[in-house]
């Protein structure tokens, strides 16, 4: 089978100037890598249509097999993502009759209650009930419709910017036939996550390099390291192909590190404490930490059946 690669572009001058953190581009990349996908780019870029061309352009380039956009499907005038993608894939912008409808009902209950003008709310409908021709229109979940457009050998999965509108709508784009057909060429994507306590990264660095002159073929799985409030996580991402090669780095790392290594599942050490303290009652006393342990230790959900108090007093220095 071959690999299906994607990329995402995240729409919104908001997001791109860091007024709105983007939650959506994460949000579709896990969907994707659950579904084998690789996804090999995110892009953010603001509401101008010559960087938004820029940006599907430059996933073309890049080879990437499916495009997914967020935001840009509004009323308003920079709100442009359908019309751009349409010229992008070379196809004619034209209403779609029964979409109109669809956000038609919706926009009439909200002019009626709020005394909107109705000719402008009439135009908005037309304005997001124009498609690419031959596209397939999800049903709108606010009052945007999303789309997926077929565009020379590659689908573009056109979905609207707030996460309450996007994700709803999710489930339908993966039923679309251009979609299926495209999940279908994947194979699943495995991993695991280490985790370690008290070694620099450094000596990880080390441990690569020597599982790989031991013969470990590395390149055939992929491997992120990241540092996290003290330790180190170990991602390690494979295809079933390449199965013996990502156990053999897990037996690597254990081998090498077996002080460090305190999670072979991705547990967290916050977990593993929880876990201790299961059946027990628990009470805190903090004077330096100014409560960050309490704060941790409930920051976990459950932690209430083992979590009394605590109470936080200040250490006058000197005494």
């Amino acid at each position: 089978m071959s690999e299906v690669r994607a990329g995402i572009v995240v729409t919104g001058t908001e997001v791109l100037t860091g007024r709105i953190a983007d939650l959506n581009g994460p949000w579709i990349s896990e969907r994707l890598e659950e579904l084998g996908v690789e996804v090999a780019h995110i892009l953010v870029v603001g509401d101008r249509p010559d960087d938004l061309r820029a940006a599907l352009r430059f996933m073309a380039g890049e080879g990437m097999n499916l495009i997914v956009t967020s935001g840009g499907l509004g009323p308003t005038a920079d709100d442009l993502t359908a019309e751009i993608v349409a010229d992008f894939a070379g196809l004619e912008l034209v209403l779609d009759e029964a979409v109109e409808e669809k956000i038609a009902k919706i926009l009439r209950g909200f002019a009626r209650r709020f005394s909107f003008d109705e000719e402008a709310v009439r135009a908005a409908n037309r304005k997001q009930a124009m498609v690419p021709e031959g596209a397939i229109a999800l049903d709108p979940v606010g009052t945007a419709p999303g789309l997926v457009v077929p565009a020379d050998g590659r689908v573009v999965v056109v979905l609207p910017g707030p996460p309450r509108e996007l994700q709803p709508m999710w489930p339908a784009a993966l039923e679309t036939a251009p979609v299926r057909e495209l999940l279908a060429r994947t194979t699943p994507l495995r991993g695991y996550t280490l985790r370690m306590f008290g070694v620099p990264e450094s000596e990880i660095a080390k441990s690569m390099r020597e599982m790989e002159a031991e013969g470990v073929a590395l390149a055939e799985v992929e491997i992120t390291t990241c540092l996290r409030r003290g330790e180190i996580e170990i991602d390690v991402r494979y295809r079933d192909e390449a199965t013996s090669v990502a156990e053999a780095v897990q037996a690597g790392f254990a081998d090498r590190h077996p002080r460090h290594l305190f999670s072979l599942d991705g547990e967290t050490i916050d977990a593993q404490v929880a876990g201790l303290l299961a059946g027990r009652r628990l009470g805190l006393a903090e004077s330096c930490s100014g409560g960050l342990l309490a704060a941790r230790i409930t920051n976990l959900p459950g932690a209430s059946a083992y979590f009394v108090g605590g109470a936080v007093a200040s250490t006058p220095i000197g005494r």
